[in-house]
């Protein structure tokens, strides 16, 4: 018999959202996670995090005599349905969605989480246990309650539940049958206007058909459809509508690997994990992501005054990110410390001037969009070229973000290429042929400058490119170099690089972004973007069969709902770090794209 406050974590999590807020439901059907009033918020669901302690920061629905559970999504949306089975036969189906469509000639997104319960099967009684914490762990929400709703009173923002299930029951934990259908609506602390079951049973059918409307507009491949479509919905809830960005993940302090320490806060916007995700979902045609990263990326770049860029913001465009540990939560699997904010934000990483030209230099281009952009945009951008140019020979922590140590990363350095090239692109575009050759000259020399110091000569062997100028040690962000169209597939260095990479970071079928030890010793689990850029190069070497093979084993290893996280035990196969991983969800797009069966085939 399933016991699902017993139940180990584990990341087989279905994400949940709606540009707002989020949360993570698991395998029993638990609201394990979830952030208030946006993702970078006080998880008042944060039993995903609270070692022993899984009935606090818990949502959950205990069927009696429960032995199974099942979940899928309704398709083409981010809307869940897990259905628990109890030993008597009797079943019940739980919806779970947040509520976003239009609604008086805007996008209604609330700060909410919906529930509906269905029975199904038999007579079946359920127990609800609603235990939302406050503070990062420190305590359970204070109560208060009406004739059909509860209160619950935090610091970050207090929740109203409204719903037609005996209040009494929640309150005294009771199991009770479910006759009908039954509603549960935690949002924000205001009495619930309207037919609760009406209301909400609307928002549902709105909700999924503003994502299964979102889905069709989506170019995507002949092959692997549906782990396309998951991907790219699940990318599009790591945005923050409300400015724009884009998280990295939606938790924080997964471990890299167990008890590493290695655990990190991601609900913050990377400027160099946006702009894969920004690529990515271009590509697929989803240019609604792209404005709106665009109109943050101006903000950005407007706050910095032609100035240095920081490698992560707030989703609220918050450059002070100070980092500290929640003492409350004993962390995943009780592997802890818990982080909430990231000192990251301190370092120098001169990859973002690259990461911001690139995606900024569509906008000149693109004729679909609403907002194209102008000579004053193109003034702003040249401050971020310039930078790139006064910093692309300079040390930083570099795209795997050291703490302990710089140095002139050859990533770094051809990201500063790459946005002067794309500089020189865009002003030829415009007519401003003076500043064109301007900025072709500062690419021509940026270029010399990695080919004299990143080439490592290795005698009889050849050489490949370092991944510093200082050493001759190699990273999986070596690959990128012909995706940023530095090198051709055929560019002899880039072949004997790709030989050498592939030799010392390849581990089976994954690959390491490093093998060399860093501030936490030597990597113990491979880096799951890192596998997908080997995949690309095996694809750009002839190597299909190859890439098509590796691809089918990654896919293997994604959860029951279609995703990843940050890394993989390559010995195991167990997935690690923060999740839904935003780079690892770009890897899933971009190499179906690149290996799938043209849509020719089947007309």
């Amino acid at each position: 018999m399933i016991q699902p406050q017993s139940v180990v974590p584990n990341l087989q999590l279905w994400p949940i959202g709606n540009c707002q807020v989020s949360g993570l439901v698991d395998r029993t059907g638990a609201l394990v996670w979830g952030c208030v009033p946006r993702v970078d918020g006080d998880p008042v669901f944060s039993s995903l995090l609270n070692g022993d302690q899984r009935d606090a920061g818990i949502w959950r629905f205990e069927l009696d005599g429960q032995v199974s559970a099942s979940q899928e999504y309704i398709r083409n949306t981010p809307n869940l349905v897990t259905t628990l089975t109890a030993d008597d036969g009797s079943a019940v189906e739980i919806l779970d969605f947040c509520p976003r469509f239009e609604r008086s000639g805007r996008m209604y997104r609330p700060v909410a989480y919906v529930r509906i319960v269905r029975p199904i099967a038999g007579n079946p009684r359920i127990k609800v246990v609603l235990n939302p914490t406050k503070n990062y762990g420190a305590e359970l929400a204070e109560t208060t309650h009406g004739t059909n709703h509860i209160r619950y009173l935090s610091g970050a923002q207090s929740l109203r539940l409204s719903t037609d299930a005996a209040i009494g029951y929640i309150q005294e934990g009771r199991s009770f049958r479910v006759e009908s259908d039954t509603h549960f609506f935690l949002g924000p602390d205001e009495p619930f206007v309207g037919n609760l079951r009406e209301t909400v049973r609307s928002m549902e059918q709105k909700t999924r058909k503003y994502w299964q409307h979102w889905t069709r507009g989506l170019h995507i491949p002949l092959e692997w459809q549906e782990e396309v479509i998951r991907c790219a919905i699940t990318l599009k809830l790591c945005q923050h509508e409300e400015t724009g960005a884009i998280v990295a993940a939606l938790t924080t302090s997964i471990p890299e690997a167990a008890d590493s320490e290695r655990n990190w806060d991601y609900r913050y916007c990377w400027i160099r994990d946006s702009y894969y995700t920004v690529q990515a979902l271009n590509r697929l045609g989803a240019l609604d992501v792209m404005e709106k990263y665009l109109g943050y990326l101006r903000n950005i770049v407007d706050g910095a005054r032609g100035g240095q860029i920081q490698p992560l913001y707030s989703v609220m465009g918050e450059s002070e990110l100070s980092e500290t540990t929640a003492s409350y939560l004993a962390g995943y699997r009780g592997m802890g410390p818990v982080r909430k904010g990231n000192a990251a934000y301190k370092q120098v990483q001169y990859d973002c001037y690259g990461q911001i030209v690139l995606p900024s230099a569509q906008a000149f281009f693109d004729k679909r969009l609403l907002r194209m952009a102008d000579e004053r945009d193109f003034e702003n951008l040249e401050q971020v070229g310039k930078m790139a140019w006064a910093m692309h020979d300079q040390p930083d922590a570099g795209l795997w973000e050291f703490r302990t140590r710089q140095e002139v990363h050859t990533y770094s350095a051809v990201m500063c290429w790459a946005a002067c090239d794309r500089l020189a692109n865009v002003a030829d575009h415009i007519g401003k042929a003076d500043r064109a050759n301007v900025w072709r000259e500062r690419a021509y020399a940026i270029r010399a400058k990695i080919e004299d110091e990143a080439w490592k000569e290795n005698g009889e062997e050849g050489g490949h490119y370092g991944a510093s100028f200082e050493s001759d040690y190699l990273d999986a962000s070596l690959l990128q170099m012909v995706e940023l169209r530095f090198l051709s597939p055929d560019n002899e260095r880039f072949q004997q690089t790709f030989a050498a990479v592939e030799r010392d970071l390849r581990r089976g079928d994954h690959m390491l972004r490093y093998a060399a030890e860093d501030d936490f010793g030597a990597p113990e689990t491979a880096f799951n973007v890192c596998t997908f850029w080997l995949i690309e190069a095996l694809h750009l070497a002839g190597r299909d069969e190859e890439a098509r093979t590796l691809f089918t084993t990654m896919l293997s290893h994604t959860t029951q709902s279609g995703l990843l996280s940050e890394d993989l035990d390559y010995e195991t196969g167990e997935l690690w770090g923060n999740f839904p991983q935003t780079y690892s969800l770009v890897g899933v797009i971009n190499c179906a794209g690149l290996l799938s069966k043209p849509w020719s085939e089947v007309r």
